[in-house]
């Protein structure tokens, strides 16, 4: 008989008590029963500890403890994962009903496939649904260009590809993930699982995607130099395109937030 694969899903969390506690009942209320849950606090002073403590029997490790920051809590949370496949959920996000188990399966039926990820949805602070990311099947080819179709909240991949490539670089802030997709795109198919909503990510008003959005480009701009990329590139023109819209962007998410 096979072994059913054991999931391995971190959360970092740094004083985010008014979400933390959607984000892990969306996890160990998964219907997938083997799931290995890991909880990386950064030492919150907002009432996240009260939160972790009262699903403590639910959560596997956990720990809070000043840190370097988000990149270095899922490094620090993967040190501690014994799973065969692995993703994290921002203790601000939340997965849909149902998702795990359909990762898993659809890893069971695809052997060659070493990442997949499916769509999201965004949701306001209260929850509520305003907009959709519809993913995109990409490569590295497309992500060197700076075609980033994957939403990271509804990213799985397999450990022992983890084990290739790790750790996430700690001095990236914002596009750790990307850097990781490029890694994994080198040695493994990326797969897009279209038509399957996996998670929600949630925008609010002290969220890194309103609060600092423009320093996920200078950080892809950086990678994109540090792999060799060329100054006349379809990614260093999306970056100046991008650069001279994120402030009328960004306005216009606020002031969709404050509606």
């Amino acid at each position: 008989m096979v072994k059913a694969p054991l999931v391995s899903i971190v959360t970092p969390s740094y004083n985010q008590a008014r979400y933390l506690e959607e984000t892990i009942r969306s996890v160990i209320s998964q219907s997938y029963p083997h799931i290995e849950y890991i909880v990386i606090d950064g030492g919150s002073t907002d009432g996240s500890l009260d939160v972790i403590k009262r699903y403590e029997n639910q959560i596997d490790y956990w720990v809070s403890e000043p840190d370097q920051g988000q990149t270095a809590a899922i490094n620090k949370g993967f040190k501690q994962a014994s799973g065969d496949i692995y993703a994290w959920l921002n203790s601000d996000d939340t997965y849909q009903a149902g998702t795990v188990e359909e990762v898993v399966d659809f890893f069971s039926k695809n052997p060659d496939v070493g990442m997949v990820y499916g769509d999201l949805n965004f949701i306001n602070a209260d929850g509520e649904m305003i907009g959709k990311f519809n993913a995109k099947q990409t490569s590295y080819r497309r992500l060197r260009r700076g075609g980033v179709y994957i939403p990271q909240p509804a990213a799985f991949w397999r450990a022992n590809l983890w084990e290739q490539v790790a750790p996430l670089d700690p001095n990236l802030y914002f596009a750790m993930d990307y850097d990781l997709w490029l890694r994994l795109a080198k040695i493994t198919s990326l797969e897009y699982y279209q038509g399957h909503t996996w998670a929600n990510f949630r925008i609010h008003g002290d969220s890194k995607t309103i609060i600092a959005d423009q320093r996920c480009w200078d950080e892809m701009l950086k990678i994109h130099r540090r792999d060799g990329g060329h100054w006349f590139s379809w990614l260093v023109l999306k970056y100046w395109i991008r650069k001279a819209v994120t402030p009328l962007w960004n306005w216009l998410r606020r002031r969709r937030l404050l509606r």
